[in-house]
C-alpha cells in the first residue's frame, strides 16, 4: 500500500460519521457531518490516533482535551478519530480516567473510508497514523503533520500553527501569538 495523504491547498473529504460525544446514558452518539465546521464558520483540527486502548495515544487525546477552551477562543471545532467503533471508544472513555471527562468528539471511521481517502492508513495493520488537520472554515485543508505510530504529537504546535495561519499574514520561524509577523 502506497500512501497518498491528502494535503495543504486540497478540500477536506466529505463525510458523515457517528461520534461518542457524551457518557451519558441515550446521549451518547452524534452524527458529525463535514459541513458542520463550515456552516458554522468555523475551522476544525482533525486528529487521527492508531488505536483505542492503547499507550501513546491517551496521552494525546488528554492533552487536546486540556486545551479545549484554546481551540474554542480561536472559532475551531476539535474532532478527535480513529478507526476503531463507536462503541469500543465509549467503552474506552468509560474505562480510562484521562478520557471520561472529553470536551470533544470521538470520531468513528469504522468502514476506514475517510482514513482512506486521507490516505492515512498504514500498509500492515490498516490503521490510521497520527495525523492532524487543520482545515478553514471554507473546508480547505491549511496544515498537516504526521507522526508515526509511536511518536505523540505536540499540542501546543497545534496552537501555535492554528494561529499563524488565522493571522493570515507572514510569520516567521517560531513565531508565537502576539509577536509582529512580517510585512511583504
Amino acid at each position: 500500500m502506497r500512501n497518498s495523504i491528502i494535503s495543504v491547498g486540497s478540500v477536506f473529504p466529505e463525510f458523515k460519521k457517528t461520534a461518542v460525544v457524551s457518557l451519558e446514558k441515550g446521549q451518547e452518539f452524534y452524527d458529525i457531518t463535514s459541513e458542520d465546521h463550515k456552516n458554522a464558520g468555523k475551522w476544525m483540527v482533525m486528529f487521527w490516533w492508531p488505536k483505542d486502548f492503547t499507550f501513546v495515544c491517551p496521552t494525546e487525546i488528554a492533552e487536546f482535551n486540556k486545551h479545549v477552551e484554546d481551540f474554542a477562543d480561536r472559532d475551531t471545532i476539535l474532532i478527535g478519530a480513529s478507526t476503531d467503533t463507536e462503541f469500543v471508544h465509549l467503552a474506552w472513555r468509560k474505562n480510562h480516567d484521562d478520557l471520561r471527562g472529553l470536551q470533544f468528539p470521538m470520531l468513528a471511521d469504522t468502514s476506514k473510508s475517510l482514513a482512506e481517502e486521507l490516505g492515512i492508513l498504514e500498509a500492515n495493520e490498516k490503521v490510521a497514523y497520527r495525523v492532524t488537520y487543520i482545515v478553514d472554515p471554507q473546508g480547505i485543508i491549511r496544515w498537516v503533520c504526521v507522526n508515526d505510530l509511536s511518536v505523540g504529537r505536540n499540542v501546543n504546535e497545534v496552537i501555535r500553527v492554528l494561529d499563524a495561519l488565522q493571522t493570515d499574514e507572514l510569520c516567521p520561524c517560531n513565531w508565537t501569538k502576539g509577536e509582529a509577523t512580517i510585512e511583504a
